[in-house]
């Protein structure tokens, strides 16, 4: 990406898709407005949980972002993307890559993940071959696959030694379009996958291919042993017709895989073409496709560029407001649920679920005005705000929208999208931990842990399996070290077992001292490895208090650095109350 001839490439083949633009944006006060069949929201029926929105950094190619323009980017407050997924760039020689980890650092520090792509092998490792009559072309060579497992794991310590650890890594960059680096055939990425991919040290993603090309991953897909060295099956949407968004053998062989769209700009790279109203709009329906299509994170290329959400000054651009619409309140571990996709010509409906939230994006690309009814089923909405951009708005706020019944009317201007974020009643929930309870309790089963006051959540350090590994609380990134299985003993306390493998949560030591720390250790359901649930005065809210203490301490989030989780006697402060989410 970013050359000549590839972006020229890719302006065709997403021009192709263009729809004709509509001229001129009618009034947001016009008087009338099309009435439309309702659209219902189901948050009970859920499907792919949502990593995350946003895009790439390349140092090398274009500059590194400036530090206001990381906080533009990764911070979630007034002008700000609330982006949660950045992608770097593994340069081929190893000596530059300093120059990717400010940004990732501070991107983390935001709660977002970094997951990186390479473009080359080290030149020594690769070689050139005929093509198709090309004899330029470069592929990687096949004494060196092992070798080049090696280079990528290098750069996961590389990373990590300097304060990344990094979420992904991906094999290739678009490996069916290798015009200007480096091709895979997809029987080469089999053999590297079976034979090699194994001993990489992080998740790893493949096969990034251009265009969605099926051609790329489903080999990956039939073959069980590629298939479980793949953690995440990543693709691009560069001229991809709607019709292939749907990937059912995906579906089918690996629903217990990650499914990521990892780059794209749409529809096109024209210079400065980032404010142009309605095109810009384009990009929310875009995002809308994908999403209702199972993809679980949209990438956008580079994340500062006169066609991309950053403008060159650091300013957010139109297509910048119409990914925010998604990326400000679809958070990652939120799901997407049942919605009514296109309840009136013109209308496209999205939903999703987390936090107590329901979030409804409503995007209208058509040229009439629409009055719409939506109705919420599954829980109770007790209050709804809604944000906006149109050709006039920029996520306009408005509060408090009236309700109806378990819905409401919006208004949906012609060539817009809006964001409605609907407070949903807080469920009765009682102490999980005792018998004593009247009413609903916490059942055994998943569940992910949050600190209400920090909003961060109960996780097993850097996300390893390992006897000892240490629990903190940290933002929350939906990976397995931060999803417990809590199950009810019969002497009133429970156990939370870690989706790493079989680990406890764990007193350590079975310590009963202040500031004993917390970890995770082999499963034996001993008195460090039993806990109680203490109501508090906030219904659904709980202490979680240590049988080796009789239940006089409990998990306590360090104020020190706001991170560890250690064992404090127990008084119901901020940092001691928890609650529990239902995740898979």
């Amino acid at each position: 990406m970013g050359l000549q001839l590839k972006k020229a490439a890719r302006a065709v083949l997403a021009g192709c898709l263009l729809f004709a633009l509509v001229i001129g944006v009618l009034p947001v006060n016009a008087p009338t407005a099309q009435a439309a069949s309702d659209a219902v929201v189901n948050v009970s029926k859920t499907y792919q949980e949502i990593r995350g929105f946003g895009g790439m950094n390349h140092p090398s190619w274009i500059g590194d972002l400036t530090a206001s323009q990381r906080e533009t980017a990764f911070g979630n407050g007034n002008n700000q993307l609330g982006f949660s997924v950045l992608r770097i760039w593994i340069d081929s020689d190893s000596r530059n890559w300093y120059k990717e980890v400010a940004t990732a650092k501070a991107a983390i520090a935001k709660g977002a993940i970094v997951f990186a792509t390479p473009w080359n092998p080290p030149s020594d490792m690769t070689e050139t071959f005929n093509r198709y009559g090309d004899t330029k072309a470069k592929r990687l060579r096949h004494d060196k696959y092992a070798q080049y497992a090696k280079h990528l794991n290098s750069f996961v310590s590389f990373m990590k030694n300097n304060g990344v650890n990094l979420y992904a890594i991906s094999m290739a960059n678009e490996p069916d379009y290798g015009h200007e680096w480096t091709w895979w055939t997809p029987s080469e990425i089999l053999t590297f996958l079976k034979y090699h991919a194994g001993s990489i040290n992080c998740r790893l993603i493949a096969p990034e291919s251009f265009s969605y090309n099926k051609t790329m991953s489903d080999p990956i897909l039939n073959d069980a042993q590629a298939l479980a060295n793949v953690d995440i099956m990543g693709t691009h949407l560069y001229g991809t017709q709607l019709k292939d968004f749907a990937y059912p053998l995906f579906q089918q062989k690996a629903s217990n895989k990650e499914l990521w769209m990892t780059e794209v700009y749409y529809p096109n790279s024209d210079s400065n073409s980032a404010d142009r109203w309605p095109e810009a709009l384009g990009v929310s329906e875009h995002i809308h496709n994908a999403m209702v299509n199972n993809l679980q994170t949209y990438v956008w290329w580079y994340i500062r560029r006169s066609y991309s959400p950053m403008k060159e000054d650091g300013t957010i651009s139109k297509r910048g407001y119409c990914m925010a619409q998604y990326s400000k309140f679809i958070r990652p571990g939120y799901k997407r649920v049942s919605a009514t996709e296109n309840p009136n010509n013109g209308v496209y409906v999205s939903a999703y679920t987390g936090d107590g939230k329901a979030v409804i994006v409503a995007v209208n690309k058509g040229s009439n005005n629409i009055s719409q009814k939506f109705a919420v089923n599954g829980q109770n909405v007790t209050k709804v705000d809604r944000y906006r951009t149109s050709g006039s708005e920029n996520l306009a706020k408005t509060t408090d929208l009236a309700l109806d019944g378990n819905g409401f009317w919006a208004y949906l201007p012609a060539n817009s999208v809006s964001t409605f974020v609907c407070t949903l009643k807080a469920p009765v929930v009682t102490n999980p931990g005792t018998n004593t309870n009247t009413g609903a309790t916490i059942a055994n089963g998943w569940y992910c842990i949050k600190n209400p006051a920090s909003g961060k959540y109960l996780q097993v350090a850097d996300n390893k399996g390992a006897a000892g590994q240490n629990v903190q609380a940290g933002a929350k990134t939906g990976g397995r070290g931060e999803k417990w299985y809590l199950n009810k003993l019969d002497n009133g306390y429970f156990t939370l077992t870690s989706a790493l493998g079989d680990f406890m949560l764990d007193v350590s030591g079975a310590g009963t001292t202040d500031n004993t720390n917390m970890n995770i250790y082999h499963a034996y359901s001993g008195d460090a490895q039993q806990f109680k649930c203490k109501t508090t005065s906030v219904a659904g809210q709980f202490g979680i208090l240590t049988k080796v203490t009789d239940g006089k301490s409990g998990l306590h989030l360090r104020v020190a650095d706001n991170t560890n989780v250690v064992q404090n006697a127990y008084w119901e402060g901020s940092n001691q109350v928890w609650t529990f989410e239902p995740t898979n």
